[in-house]
């Protein structure tokens, strides 16, 4: 590999050591997310369909002919649960906790088709104007303290903030809740099952309740005609949707719009400070942006989804059982020598990149023309106005662990 990304710092309490990723791998390891992309090449040459005892059994497939075929596989896969915890979910097939994510067909189907005018490149298009104006404002926030010489941090200062921010518009819920959110990230994605006591009027639930009833009980002059208005008002089969229906899917708006696309920005900033050539090509060349972000989302990708195993099945000599977790790393599907030429190397003018960031199968993101443009436009601003950065100290980057992976702390040199 050309890349390699730098260490996690010390996490609260000493983790456990892994000896063997291929017995005993756990996603949520500080080293998991240190050096995933090392780990992903070790199992592929040795056991490509790893299995652990953590979360109740759980397996992890890292070849791209796998991924795809459990991604493409609804009889033998539930999507009923795509975040793996030590509880799997129970009764609520084939609707699941956060339509459509976790829909199974058919019901699948319907409950994507009623979000996807809101995510073509049409609908997406005039977020455009914003996005840049939220990105120069974080940038002059990181100009107005900090000058050449000086440290910065590009994860917390700058790209953690962009998609919270473009959500919450979206959503119509306030910007200033993003600390908020980025709570709820931690406690669902990147620490399933970690005990935190969480009191009633800081989860997830009870937010969503509250930003909810304020928008149904908005009248029509206050109404916004946000994302919340429009699942409050559409009708499936003739009906309005259930609140549940309603709550989930703003759920899975907010959680998977903002730490996917931070991660991604993140990452993509980190490559460029640690590879000098492809940031003058970028800034020389602004005509290779489009096909440099389809290579940064192949490269870096930031999604690993989950599937619960609804059909006793065999996958790589691998005799899976009902209710198994499943995780599909796409990340390492991306990275497969069997499925890209140089699959190891950041090429920055790949011409050929089927890649699946977004996924693969029926549950491909919808948010996929957002996310793009997004992570577009949060290179290009940063680039335009802090051209010249390095890492300040390759051993402070954290990256995370979990089913997102990108730089949680990302501090930068201005030059």
């Amino acid at each position: 590999m050309t890349t390699t990304e730098a260490a996690n710092g010390a996490a609260a309490d000493e983790p456990r050591e892994i000896t063997d990723w291929a017995t005993e791998f756990d996603h949520t390891h500080p080293e998991y997310g240190a050096r995933a992309p090392e780990i992903w090449d070790e199992l592929r040459d040795r056991c490509p369909v790893a299995h652990s005892d953590t979360f109740g059994g759980t397996w992890l497939p890292v070849r791209h002919e796998d991924v795809a075929a459990i991604a493409a596989d609804v009889e033998h896969f539930t999507s009923e649960g795509v975040v793996v915890s030590p509880e799997r979910p129970e009764g609520s097939r084939p609707v699941g906790p956060a339509p459509p994510i976790t829909s199974d067909p058919p019901f699948h189907a319907v409950a994507r088709r009623l979000l996807l005018p809101g995510f073509t490149p049409k609908a997406v298009a005039p977020w455009e104007v914003s996005t840049r104006e939220i990105c120069n404002e974080l940038i002059d926030d990181i100009l107005a303290r900090s000058g050449p010489g000086d440290t910065v941090d590009a994860a917390i200062e700058y790209a953690q903030h962009i998609p919270v921010m473009v959500i919450a518009d979206m959503l119509g819920v306030p910007k200033e809740d993003g600390e908020i959110f980025r709570g709820f990230i931690h406690r669902i994605i990147e620490n399933p099952g970690g005990g935190e006591e969480v009191a009633e009027e800081d989860s997830l639930d009870f937010y969503l309740d509250r930003v909810i009833a304020e928008h149904a009980n908005a009248t029509e002059d206050e109404k916004r005609g946000d994302l919340i208005d429009y699942l409050l008002g559409v009708e499936l089969e003739g009906q309005k949707l259930q609140p549940e229906h309603v709550r989930g899917t703003v759920a899975l708006l907010l959680i998977a719009g903002i730490d996917t696309t931070w991660s991604a920005i993140g990452a993509s900033i980190w490559h460029l400070a640690c590879h000098e050539e492809d940031r003058r090509r970028l800034i020389n060349e602004p005509e290779l942006m489009d096909v440099a972000v389809e290579e940064f989302l192949r490269f870096y990708a930031p999604v690993t989804m989950a599937r619960i195993v609804a059909k006793e099945i065999e996958v790589g000599g691998c005799p899976m059982k009902p209710d198994d977790w499943v995780l599909l790393p796409f990340p390492a599907a991306n990275r497969d020598p069997e499925a890209f030429e140089n699959a190891g190397e950041f090429v920055i003018d790949r011409a050929r990149n089927r890649h699946s960031a977004f996924g693969l199968g029926i549950h491909r993101c919808i948010g996929s023309n957002l996310a793009r443009m997004e992570l577009r436009i949060g290179i290009e601003e940063w680039l335009k106005r802090i051209p010249e950065f390095s890492l300040s100290d390759p051993d402070t980057t954290r990256w995370s662990a979990g089913q997102i992976r990108g730089p949680r702390e990302l501090p930068l040199m201005i030059q």
